[in-house]
């Protein structure tokens, strides 16, 4: 069995998302972290119920904060860049 990266985990989800984007199905919320109490601006897809309510998935949340100070891109060759230079090999 293979194992999946994280990004073909979520894979399905992306499309789901951007479906919903496309047919303006798609909510900005504000909510708040159960783990840190933190509020947090989520990236929801929205479907109408028929007793004219909504129903809201959260999919993504944004980033408080720099996320160019928060995340480390990936290398060409594996592992992750550090802030200096690509030559990080930790995850």
């Amino acid at each position: 069995m293979t194992t999946k990266t994280i990004v073909q985990q979520h894979s399905q989800n992306f499309t789901t998302l951007k479906r919903a984007f496309a047919q303006g199905n798609v909510a900005l919320m504000e909510c708040q972290e159960v783990s840190t109490g933190e509020t947090v601006a989520v990236i929801c897809a929205a479907v109408k119920t028929p007793d004219g309510g909504a129903e809201f998935t959260p999919f993504a949340r944004f980033f408080n904060g720099n996320p160019y100070e928060m995340l480390r891109p990936p290398n060409p060759d594996g592992g992750f860049q550090k802030a200096d230079g690509p030559t990080s090999t930790e995850t």
